[in-house]
């Protein structure tokens, strides 16, 4: 596995999300509950970044039209979307947060 350090656990707050570019890799970073996820940064029903979007109970909405995806397991929730996103390995080693791409 190759752990890559992708930001530091103080940059977020429960129920936010971030953007992060990691080679050709368009990630989003989550925080929820106090667990970190990473996932595609886009939605799999139309091109809108989910680094946009907003955080809730576990659950991504997309900012274009609504589609909600499970964070833990990427699976699309409602339409618009059918089809989930990536998701990604992702730990924390004291402040870093590393994933596995």
């Amino acid at each position: 596995m190759a752990w890559t350090r992708i930001a530091a656990a103080t940059q977020l707050q429960d129920d936010e999300v971030i953007s992060v570019a990691l080679g050709d890799a368009q990630l989003a970073l989550y925080r929820s509950a106090g667990e970190f996820h990473v996932t595609d940064n886009v939605c799999t029903h139309q091109y809108a970044l989910l680094s946009d979007g907003y955080v809730e109970d576990g659950c991504i909405e997309c900012p274009l039209h609504q589609a909600r995806f499970d964070l833990r397991t990427g699976a699309a929730l409602c339409a618009p979307a059918t089809q989930p996103i990536r998701v990604y390995p992702v730990r924390v080693e004291g402040n870093d947060v590393l994933v596995d791409v």
